[in-house]
C-alpha cells in the first residue's frame, strides 16, 4: 500500500480551526489544542444564548407594554387577559411596536378592550 502524506489536509484543517478562533484571548487563538476546545465551548454558549435571546426579547416586550398601559389606566396582566377573551390575535412583539411607535393606535386598541 502506498504511503499517504497528509500535509496539505492537516494544515488546512488547523487553519480552519484557527480561523474560527480569531479574536479569542490568550492561547485559545493560536494554539491548536486550546483552540479546538474553545470552539466546542463557544458552540455550546452560542446555542444556549440563541434560546436565551428569545426569552430576553419577550421580557422586553412585556415591560414596554406595561409601561405604555399604565398611563392609560390599565396593566399588563389584565390587558393580555382581555386580548385572549376577545380573541384578538396580536402578539406581544407587534403590540410593543405599536405602543412605542404609534401610541394613538395602541390607545385605541386599549379603549376597544375596555
Amino acid at each position: 500500500m502506498p504511503r499517504v502524506k497528509r500535509g496539505t489536509t492537516h494544515v488546512k484543517h488547523r487553519k480552519n480551526i484557527l480561523k474560527k478562533t480569531k479574536g479569542f484571548k490568550w492561547g485559545r487563538k493560536n494554539k491548536i489544542r486550546a483552540a479546538k476546545e474553545a470552539i466546542l465551548h463557544a458552540g455550546v454558549n452560542a446555542q444556549r444564548d440563541r434560546h436565551r435571546k428569545k426569552r430576553v426579547h419577550r421580557a422586553l416586550w412585556q415591560t414596554k407594554l406595561n409601561a405604555a398601559l399604565r398611563p392609560l389606566g390599565s396593566k399588563y396582566s389584565t390587558f393580555i387577559d382581555q386580548l385572549k377573551k376577545n380573541k384578538i390575535a396580536l402578539d406581544r412583539k407587534v403590540l410593543a411596536q405599536l405602543a412605542e411607535h404609534n401610541p394613538k393606535v395602541f390607545a385605541a386598541i386599549v379603549k376597544e378592550l375596555k
